[in-house]
């Protein structure tokens, strides 16, 4: 009798440990696809985030080089404030690359993408000036400037693409 009781109990020991590795399996099971989609939900996240800033730069660029277009055709007086106007904009853009929640995988891509912006607000300070002054050298500065930010976009674009494809590897 003493046998079948301990026999009982060893088996419902075993049924206990069995139940008890099998919760902490499900467990550790809704724990790992819970973090690989909060993951992906926040890459989602800074892939849009990034994407506004990409945006805004091109709308603040196109609009700026509208204005110069027009100055060079004399459709249009190229005002100081235009100048100011489009500097303090570039400078808030730039400002929205500190506020990314970046991954680690992302972020020299980040980094480059700011560097170009920077670097285009500096040919763009330059072209003002070119435009304020009639300073030749300061148009061929901007267009040396506007060459750096095209690498450096062209390179952050490369990078960006590489992180892309090395988290959506299984």
């Amino acid at each position: 009798m003493k046998k079948k009781q301990r026999s009982k109990k060893s088996g419902l020991k075993r049924l206990q440990m069995v139940i008890v590795i099998g919760v902490i399996l499900i467990g550790v099971s809704i724990y790992y696809f819970y973090s690989a989609e909060q993951a992906q939900i926040r890459g989602y996240t800074f892939g849009n985030e990034l994407q506004a800033i990409q945006d805004e730069l091109k709308d603040e660029q196109a609009d700026f080089y509208s204005k110069v277009s027009m100055w060079k055709e004399k459709q249009r007086l190229f005002l100081k404030d235009d100048g100011n106007n489009h500097i303090a904009k570039m400078k808030d853009i730039i400002a929205k690359y500190a506020n990314l929640n970046i991954s680690d995988g992302f972020s020299g891509s980040v980094k480059l993408f700011k560097l170009s912006t920077e670097t285009q607000l500096e040919s763009d300070q330059h072209l003002i000036n070119w435009i304020i002054n009639d300073d030749r050298s300061e148009k061929i500065r901007a267009d040396e400037l506007l060459q750096a930010s095209f690498e450096y976009e062209m390179a952050a674009l490369s990078l960006f693409e590489e992180a892309k494809k090395g988290i959506m590897k299984p």
